[in-house]
Parts: C-alpha cells; structure tokens; sequence
C-alpha cells in the first residue's frame, strides 16, 4: 500500500461509468448548456446532475458548469452528455461574432461612418 488514497479518482469514474469522452456530438468550453422544462424531481438523477439543473435554469457556458461542479472539464463534459441524451439540457454550439450581429447593426455603423 502507497499511502495514497484513490478515493478522488475512483469517484470520478464512477460519476462517469468509468468513461472519459462524452458520447454524441463534441462541444467546446463556450458551448452553451440550457436545462429543458420544469422540475426533474421525479427523475432519478445524481446530485452532480441536479446541481447541473439547476445551474443551467438560465444560460450557462461549458466552463462554467465545470467551475459549478468543481470537476475536471472532460468530466464535466460526460455528465453533460448524459444529461443531453436523457433530454434533460440542450447544448448549443457558440457561435462565431461574425453571426451574432445582424444586418440592423450593420446598417447603423455603415450610416455613423457615412455622417462622419
């Protein structure tokens, strides 16, 4: 015996079911996580998952949750998967700056630099 105790490690897998890489679809630390409807009481969930549920009633970054859950991104990324699967959040992709800005935007800077 080392002296070590595994006890963090061997929760972490456990969380996971012993996986390291989410399943479905990649999303990076920006993604956006969104809890879907109401209360998920009734759904037989692990404290880490409500915690998500909760953190997630509003729009919150991939970085974030992790930082919510004090657990390692690819951790946290697992549990995010899990959770998408079962329907419980979405996960959305960010979006380059160049999509955020609509036409609108553009219209006004064009007249600002045209009254210049």
């Amino acid at each position: 015996m080392t002296g070590e105790d595994p006890g963090p490690l061997i929760r972490l897998f456990g969380l996971t079911g012993g996986r390291a890489r989410p399943r479905g679809e990649t999303f990076d630390l920006v993604a956006i996580v969104t809890t879907v409807g109401g209360s998920h009481a009734h759904v037989d969930l692990i404290p880490e998952h409500h915690t998500v549920l909760s953190v997630c009633r509003r729009p919150t970054p991939v970085a974030d949750v992790a930082a919510h859950l004090k657990l390692p991104l690819n951790i946290t990324r697992v549990i995010l998967s899990d959770l998408r699967r079962e329907g419980l959040v979405t996960i959305e992709r960010s979006r380059p700056a160049a999509q955020t800005i609509d036409e609108r935007i553009y219209r006004e800077v064009l007249h600002g630099l045209r009254s210049l």
